[in-house]
């Protein structure tokens, strides 16, 4: 069978159901790759008049606030000890240092710092769970975990699919070479924030071994 063809038979509310629980899971916490699916998913919506765009996307906005409300709830409750299991699993990205930065963040963007995480893929992962541990008032974290969703997931089904509908006749005769740049695209960029994250720490940790050294010159 054709890979058009196949497409065709893929049902809609598997495809609607399959965003918003992925990106729903890796919201609450669960590394998954909520953009690539939603990419993929809008390429398909581009290329198949079966999928609703506009639904899709409501798919996509759905899981992202309700995925980061329960992982809030999940940090609300589990408190520092859900931190320090993080700290184990995670030690290059929630050690105490970390921790302490992340912390700065939140007491010093708040709402932005919510906001702006839906944007990197490390942030979307945790931004739920470290706010509810941070004891970020609910309130607030809603408003900025509504609107980063929407302008985040909605954002994304728009530009996906207004490429998509322009290069439609290619995607429709390359409909795999479509789903696989989209694949190569979300690998790419997660690529990069691993590899930023991973520089940010080292220069982390470089600032404060000098701190340390200035410290102990200090006392000799």
């Amino acid at each position: 069978m054709h890979i058009q063809e196949w497409l065709e038979t893929v049902p809609a509310v598997a495809v609607y159901l399959l965003v918003g629980g992925v990106i729903g899971l890796e919201s609450l916490g669960i590394p998954l790759p909520g953009e690539i699916v939603l990419v993929s998913a809008t390429l398909m919506a581009a290329t198949q008049d079966h999928i609703n765009p506009y639904v899709l996307a409501a798919c996509a906005i759905a899981g992202a606030i309700i995925g980061d409300s329960i992982g809030y709830l999940i940090g609300r409750k589990g408190g520092k000890p859900l931190l320090a299991w993080l700290g184990r699993k995670f030690p290059k990205h929630f050690g105490e240092q970390h921790v302490a930065k992340a912390e700065a963040s939140f007491t010093k963007w708040g709402m932005w710092a919510v906001f702006v995480g839906r944007f990197i893929a490390l942030l979307r992962i945790f931004a739920g769970p470290l706010a509810g541990v941070l004891k970020m008032p609910y309130w607030k974290f809603l408003i900025a975990n509504v609107l980063g969703g929407i302008v985040w997931a909605g954002g994304t089904v728009a530009v996906i699919y207004s490429v998509g509908k322009v290069a439609e006749k290619w995607l429709k005769q390359f409909s795999y070479l479509g789903l696989l740049a989209a694949v190569l695209f979300g690998l790419g960029s997660l690529l990069v924030m691993k590899m930023r994250a991973k520089k940010a720490a080292k220069k982390a940790e470089a600032e404060e071994a000098a701190v340390a050294s200035e410290a102990v010159a200090t006392v000799d």
